[in-house]
């Protein structure tokens, strides 16, 4: 049985909720040359995540086309795309199209967004590593992927070489768009230094001596996102590819504005996902002969209603944290916790609603959904993914927002406090906590 395919044009839809359309010029254009791309992802989404397959031919045709630099600054070539809002608009079409394709196209457009802001801000080493990077981007040169969660087997370090640069050692789980991956930034601490560990972020080249990228991938959902396994062995890195950062256990709430801006246009693609649901399960619905029984009516309605709360509460929560990005006047602090908390409030509503919205479209359609070759199958497993995404996963988000409202003191940096559990010898894979899919 080969996948049904819908065209997301088909079904009626009001036009004045949250994410209908770019508030740039720029966000336009990146919509305008995406549009083109939409078909192909659509009609090989099916067979990818039935294989497992990663998109390289799509990623090929959007570096072709200039879109792997879409979020790069004007200035250094790229589109210039700097509003949140936009971004999610765009990966909430790719999603609508292959949540897989979404998952992965975010990694490079979030890329661009927290490189520019170094390049804008950063210190010089800062700022040069940035330009660079991004130069490449634009030029097609630079895939660029991030390695976060820790291996169960392994913790990542960085060690002096004792020339002057660094070797790093460890494994990275959850890796996603690794099969065509250039550069990998990665999450890691110091050890040998003669003093406390520090947060720091390599920059690793693919064709580094001692890295591996594994072919490990077999997900429940995303099947098609090349998130895999990358293994560090005393792989060299020149000092000038590692950004420094906070000691570990420091507490510093203004990085979780750079977290933010990291991963808070990720949401799109899942109300992306929650949107394909609904259209296909409602096209479906009015090819049948006769009215629809009263049920459901009753719950297309209610679909329709959430569908409209998550629309309208992402779009509000990246619109406020486009302008609190914008707004470097106040305590670097505070406006991280800012921006954090309206990221969290829309992800907690996102991670619940939908779900829920996917699962009542197999409601709607009956049984006939429930198989691997229903285009409803495939969206009821990527949706899901969606919880398991830093900042923050379930528990560790609700630990953050009830914190932020009783008062309550913490860590709010995820990735300090994994290092700090690495160091104080508690494994932070255990299953008991949260896992991120790379960011």
């Amino acid at each position: 049985m080969t996948e049904q395919v819908m065209s997301p044009r088909t079904v009626r839809r009001d036009t004045t909720t949250g994410l209908d359309a770019p508030v740039t010029p720029e966000g336009r254009l990146l919509m305008e040359r995406l549009a083109g791309h939409l078909p192909r992802m659509r009609s090989t989404a099916a067979e990818n995540d039935r294989d497992g397959r990663f998109p390289t031919e799509t990623f090929a045709a959007l570096r072709e086309d200039g879109l792997m630099g879409a979020t790069v600054p004007a200035e250094l070539g790229g589109l210039g795309v700097d509003r949140l809002y936009d971004v999610a608009v765009a990966l909430l079409h790719v999603a609508h199209a292959d949540a897989s394709t979404g998952l992965a196209l975010h990694m490079q457009l979030s890329r661009g967004l927290t490189l520019g802001y170094e390049w804008r801000h950063g210190d010089p080493h800062a700022r040069a590593l940035a330009e660079r990077l991004m130069r490449m981007m634009v030029a097609g040169d630079a895939v660029v992927c991030s390695g976060i969660k820790d291996h169960h087997s392994a913790v990542t370090t960085l060690t002096p070489d004792g020339s002057g640069g660094w070797l790093l050692s460890g494994r990275k789980t959850l890796v996603t768009m690794a099969p065509i991956g250039t550069h990998f930034v990665i999450n890691a601490s110091t050890e040998g230094t003669g003093e406390p560990p520090r947060l720091v972020s390599p920059v690793v080249c693919r064709d580094t001596p001692g890295f591996t990228v594994l072919d490990n991938w077999d997900g429940l959902g995303m099947r098609a996102s090349g998130t895999v396994d990358i293994v560090f062995d005393k792989c060299p890195i020149p000092a000038e590819d590692v950004l420094v950062r906070d000691l570990v256990g420091a507490r510093n709430d203004a990085v979780l504005a750079g977290q933010t801006v990291s991963s808070v246009s990720m949401l799109g693609s899942y109300v992306g996902v929650a949107q394909a649901a609904y259209d296909l399960a409602v096209e479906a619905l009015s090819r049948r002969s006769g009215a629809p029984q009263p049920a459901a009516r009753t719950l297309v309605a209610e679909l329709d209603a959430r569908l409209y709360v998550l629309r309208a509460t992402v779009g509000t929560a990246l619109t406020v944290v486009d302008a609190l990005n914008a707004d470097l006047s106040g305590e670097p602090g505070e406006r991280g916790r800012q921006m954090m908390r309206h990221f969290q409030r829309a992800k907690l509503t996102v991670n619940q609603l939908a779900p829920s919205i996917v699962n009542d479209c197999l409601t709607l359609l009956g049984g006939a959904s429930f198989t691997g070759a229903h285009p409803l199958s495939r969206l009821y497993r990527d949706v899901r993914a969606g919880g398991f995404m830093q900042p923050y996963a379930y528990v560790d988000g609700v630990e953050f927002l009830s914190a932020q409202a009783l008062g309550i003191e913490r860590d709010n940096n995820y990735m300090s406090t994994w290092a700090a559990r690495h160091k104080s010898g508690t494994n932070s894979a255990d299953s008991s906590r949260s896992t991120p899919m790379s960011r």
